[in-house]
């Protein structure tokens, strides 16, 4: 007989703590990304976002317990549904005349990595490593497409823990930032064998992160860094098509361990499409269209790059380091077979794409 009044006194309560979580994560993400900006951050080409999942793990671990239980609300709200809002306007990020300037060759290098990259991360992690199936593929998304960006796509994707997250992004960080030093180290040297056309493909198909890929192609040439960003946003908009094969695979798996007699009791269930990714793709066409002002753009973007280090850092605050543990050598070795095949298999790629097309 009490429920209504105890819900009615009780949700204006839940509702203010949730917003309280929503606030303190905003503020923690401005700290996240004023630190972010600082040049020695920067330099290394570690993004807002991977300094958010840091500095969250590091609140979440270590001072977790002075924060309110209310709040724990509004830490999942950024971490789940705001991430599904955020990912979807990274989609003004890229457009289709900018993929179409490095035409055919841009294309073919960059499915043929991400495709590659994602069969064999998977297989490696699942087979090899004995990792969970979310860990797995989540290493390998970060690694073939584009960095933590993809990483919060198919975690929300998959609705997997948030320190299976943590780990691909490390793999990310690490692999990523190693990249960004060693290949114009290795471009100079004279070991790669690429022109600067090539050095773009490689760079662009094969370094985990945007700005990693800035970073390291700045120092070969004004060419190849227009060239790699171009190749890079190609991966980018990968995004879409995979996120619909992963829903798809996701949806067949869960009938056929659900059996015939749940089948049947959930006949009507729907297909697990991944709506954000088709906002994802609409906002592509809306970038190209230029129906936005370019100020406009540069508004959106800055405050969907502050919307996802929101969501990576209420990941990085569900974290747990005991969590972590438990599998960390064992992603982090993924990672580095990953990394290997990136570098070596990429450049046997970007080799073969410039003879087809040269």
């Amino acid at each position: 007989m009490s429920t209504p009044s105890t819900t009615l006194a009780h949700s204006p309560s839940s509702t203010r703590g949730q917003l309280n979580g929503v606030l303190f994560v905003a503020l923690f993400a401005a700290a996240v990304t004023r630190v972010a900006s600082l040049p020695a951050i920067a330099n290394l080409g570690l993004s807002p976002l991977i300094v958010g999942i840091v500095a969250g793990a590091i609140y979440g671990n270590a001072l977790r317990d002075g924060m309110p239980e209310s709040w724990a609300a509004g830490i999942n709200f950024s971490a789940r549904k705001l991430l599904r809002i955020a990912v979807a306007f990274f989609g003004l990020r890229v457009s289709l005349q900018e993929i179409a300037q490095v035409g055919l060759p841009g294309l073919v290098e960059s499915v043929v990595i991400v495709v590659s990259t994602l069969a064999i991360g998977t297989w490696v992690g699942m087979k090899v490593m004995k990792l969970d199936r979310d860990t797995a593929i989540l290493t390998a998304a970060g690694s073939a497409i584009c960095g933590a960006a993809a990483v919060l796509a198919f975690e929300s994707t998959l609705q997997s823990k948030p320190h299976k997250s943590a780990m691909a992004v490390g793999s990310v960080v690490l692999f990523g930032t190693l990249s960004m030093f060693l290949y114009p180290l290795l471009y100079r040297a004279g070991w790669l064998h690429l022109d600067t056309v090539g050095a773009g493909l490689f760079f662009g198909g094969t370094i985990h992160e945007v700005a990693q890929v800035v970073g390291a192609a700045s120092n070969v040439s004004p060419e190849a860094t227009h060239i790699a960003t171009i190749v890079k946003m190609t991966r980018v908009m990968l995004l879409v098509p995979v996120l619909l094969v992963l829903g798809v695979w996701l949806s067949r798996s869960a009938r056929q361990a659900a059996g015939k007699a749940q089948d049947a009791q959930h006949g009507t269930r729907k297909l697990a499409v991944p709506w954000f990714a088709l906002g994802f793709l609409a906002l592509v066409i809306v970038n190209s269209l230029h129906v936005l002002p370019e100020a406009a753009t540069s508004t959106l973007n800055t405050l969907d790059t502050f919307a996802l280090t929101m969501a990576m850092t209420a990941l990085g605050i569900e974290t747990r380091f005991s969590q972590i543990r438990q599998a960390g050598p064992r992603a982090l070795t993924t990672g580095f077979i990953l990394y290997v095949w990136l570098t070596v298999g990429g450049l046997a790629i970007t080799w073969g794409v410039e003879r087809l097309f040269g």
